[in-house]
């Protein structure tokens, strides 16, 4: 197949990327910075991957948060809209979201038909994915897959945890008891080739055993075999990440439903499997 990638030059876009060239796929790269452009470039294509958005690991502000709705919500309204003017039509639009569509909670567990959330990044969702589903009406098979936490060594969250962990400074965020929603890059790109092949609607692509943060906090240590007593008190966070700090002060249970009744096998089910593949 020949597949217009937007956002390929990010760190699941890379993986993912690699994946297809590797089964026989052509891959077309185009920026959503340049929506027009983007359209045209994917209008002889057979299907489009959009994941692109502005990076969530930075201190929030209103010029930030002004940027992450538009690069998720309005350029690809952008770009479908200059889609709708060509005259070959794509068979698929696969598009990235996020977990965080479900708001944050510590006691309830989310799946594909749960409700969304009211928070900032909710609200970005819903408007990511409402786009999104517009490329049913010029006549795609729509995908979205909520990503969690994606965990690589090569990108993502887990290179910039590394440091003060193996220095021996790695902690428990907050109180600890709030989810985290992770899943092993190399499933989450296997999620994403299921949307590109054939899985239509929403898919949570993360892994069937979430857990809570101090767990994961334990788990990272004893990978590194590095003690974690040293927490990382909240005023902190909210210092360097400001409004963003949420994300990892408040979390959310999510259960990948569908993709499991697909009859997905996730290669790591498991934390500590994932962390030692990947450490």
């Amino acid at each position: 197949m020949k597949i217009a990638m937007l956002g390929a030059s990010g760190f699941v876009g890379k993986h993912l990327v690699a994946t297809l060239q590797i089964r026989g796929d052509e891959i077309v790269e185009a920026s959503l910075r340049q929506p027009e452009e983007a359209a045209k470039m994917a209008g002889d294509c057979d299907g489009i991957v959009n994941l692109a958005g502005e990076p969530l690991g930075q201190r929030w502000n209103a010029n930030v948060k002004r940027r992450i709705e538009e690069s998720r919500v309005d350029m690809p309204r952008r770009f479908l809209d200059a889609l709708a003017q060509r005259p070959r039509r794509c068979a698929f639009y696969v598009s990235a979201s996020a977990i965080g569509y479900y708001g944050t909670s510590e006691i309830e567990t989310f799946v594909e038909e749960s409700p969304a959330g009211k928070d900032f990044l909710a609200r970005v969702c819903i408007g990511w994915e409402r786009e999104a589903h517009r490329a049913a009406d010029l006549g795609m098979r729509v995908g979205i897959v909520r990503s969690g936490l994606a965990l690589g060594n090569d990108g993502g969250a887990l290179p910039r945890m590394l440091p003060p962990f193996r220095a021996g400074m790695g902690g428990v965020v907050g109180g600890g008891s709030q989810w985290v929603s992770w899943v092993h890059v190399d499933d989450l790109v296997r999620i994403y080739t299921m949307a590109i092949d054939h899985a239509e609607g929403v898919l949570n692509g993360c892994a069937p055993n979430p857990v809570t943060n101090a767990t994961f906090t334990h788990a990272l240590g004893d990978a590194l075999h590095r003690p974690t007593k040293i927490p990382v008190p909240t005023f902190a966070l909210r210092a360097m990440l400001g409004e963003g700090a949420d994300i990892l002060l408040r979390g959310q249970r999510v259960l990948p439903q569908r993709v499991l009744q697909l009859g997905y096998q996730f290669q790591f089910p498991e934390l500590t499997n994932a962390l030692a593949n990947l450490l």
